[in-house]
């Protein structure tokens, strides 16, 4: 028997189709059954119907969210504007200041590129991450 000949016989094996394909198909349906099996044995049990005009107490935002949450919450107080005023506010005035953090470089005319020399644009963005700071540990307290 030649070098090829021994080199064919070890690596002979199981063929993929159909044999290994068909055992896989029959560990799919094993497994698709015993889910259908104990969820038709265990159904969820119904919860009170969901109100989408309520927010649970205990129900807060992700961390990178609470900013804005706190926000929203901090405009419930201009209530003396109108009834309309603190959601309108709350929401138009996160969108402001995301205009603005675009519209940045178009409005600042510095030709410095220096940071110690562009003391305004410093001092926005120092004052922007402690505003989001401020409200995002607010946000998770409150």
């Amino acid at each position: 028997m030649s070098n090829t000949e021994k080199k064919h016989e070890e690596e002979k094996g199981i063929p993929f189709f159909p044999n290994h394909i068909l055992k896989e198909i029959i560990v799919a349906f094993i497994v698709f059954g015993g889910l259908i099996t104990l969820a038709t044995l265990y159904p969820a049990p119904m919860e009170p119907p969901a109100d989408p005009f309520t927010t649970p107490e205990h129900i807060k935002p992700e961390w990178y969210f609470l900013a804005a949450y706190q926000w929203l919450k901090v405009a419930e107080y201009l209530d003396v504007l109108g009834q309309w005023a603190p959601k309108v506010i709350g929401v138009l005035g996160q969108g402001v200041v995301f205009a603005l953090l675009v519209l940045f470089p178009f409005f600042d005319k510095n030709p410095e590129r220096k940071p110690s020399r562009r003391k305004f644009a410093i001092l926005l963005g120092i004052v922007g991450v402690i505003s989001f700071a401020a409200l995002t540990i607010w946000g998770h307290y409150s």
